[in-house]
C-alpha cells in the first residue's frame, strides 16, 4: 500500500534549494526528478517578473553544469538543471527510494509531499536523511485509503482541495464557466500559472482514485 509524507524543509538545507533561492526571489515548484545514468536532473517552474536574472543567478552556480530553459508561460518558465557533480543530498534521497514528487514548492522555506511505494521505502527514505543529516519537519504520513471528516482525501494537499473546491464553489467548471481563472487566481492571492497546477494535479489525484481502481471492471 502506497503511503504519501508530507514535510517541509529550509532552502538552504539541500543544494536544489539553495541553488532556486536566488537573488531574485521566485515562486518555485518541482515538476519532477528525472533519474540519468548516474545524475538526477530537476524539472522546475519558476514564477517572477525576473527571469534573465533568476537564470543568471543558477547558471553562476559552481554546481550547475547546465540550465536550459523548455517553456514559458505567462511569467513562468519550466526549467531543466544539469549538475556538474551529482549532489548527496534530498533529491537523490528522493530518486533512490522510488519516491513519486506529487508536490514540491518553496523558496526560502519548501514544502514536499511524496508518494513511497510501501512503508518499506519510507523507511529507507527516513534513514537516508539521518544518515546524511538533512533536518526535514515531518508534517504527516497517511495512506490513500484514509479518510477524514471532510470525505476523502483523495491524496489531495491542502492547497490542491483549496483550490479544487474554490472552483468548483464559484462556478469555474460549469458550462460556460462563470468565473474565470485568473479571478479565482486573485482570491487566492496567487499567480494564474501556480492556481492552474493545483486544479490539474488536484484533477489527476481525483480521476486516478476513482477511475483506476475500476478500470477492470470495463476490460
Amino acid at each position: 500500500m502506497s503511503v504519501i509524507l508530507e514535510f517541509s524543509i529550509p532552502s538552504e538545507e539541500f543544494t536544489l534549494g539553495r541553488v532556486l533561492s536566488g537573488p531574485p526571489r521566485m515562486h518555485c515548484e518541482l515538476e519532477r526528478i528525472v533519474p540519468t545514468g548516474d545524475m538526477v536532473m530537476p524539472f522546475v517552474w519558476a514564477t517572477g517578473d525576473d527571469h534573465e536574472g533568476f537564470a543568471e543567478s543558477i547558471r553562476d552556480n559552481p554546481v550547475v553544469k547546465e540550465l536550459l530553459v523548455l517553456d514559458t508561460v505567462g511569467e513562468s518558465g519550466l526549467y531543466r538543471i544539469e549538475w556538474t557533480e551529482e549532489p548527496t543530498d534530498l533529491i537523490e534521497g528522493i530518486a533512490t527510494t522510488d519516491a513519486v514528487v506529487l508536490e514540491a514548492y518553496g523558496n526560502e522555506n519548501w514544502n514536499f509531499r511524496l508518494r513511497f511505494p510501501d512503508h518499506d521505502a519510507l523507511s529507507e527514505f527516513h534513514t537516508y536523511l539521518l544518515e546524511h543529516d538533512i533536518p526535514c519537519h515531518i508534517d504527516r504520513t497517511y495512506t490513500l485509503t484514509e479518510t477524514g471528516k471532510g470525505g476523502y482525501r483523495f491524496d489531495l494537499s491542502q492547497e490542491q482541495r483549496e483550490a479544487l473546491v474554490l472552483a468548483l464553489q464559484r462556478g469555474y467548471f460549469a458550462t460556460p464557466s462563470e468565473m474565470m481563472l485568473d479571478e479565482l487566481a486573485d482570491e487566492l492571492g496567487i499567480t494564474r500559472q501556480a492556481l492552474s497546477t493545483r486544479i490539474r494535479r488536484g484533477n489527476e489525484q481525483v480521476l486516478r482514485a476513482v477511475l483506476l481502481p475500476s478500470t477492470s471492471e470495463f476490460e
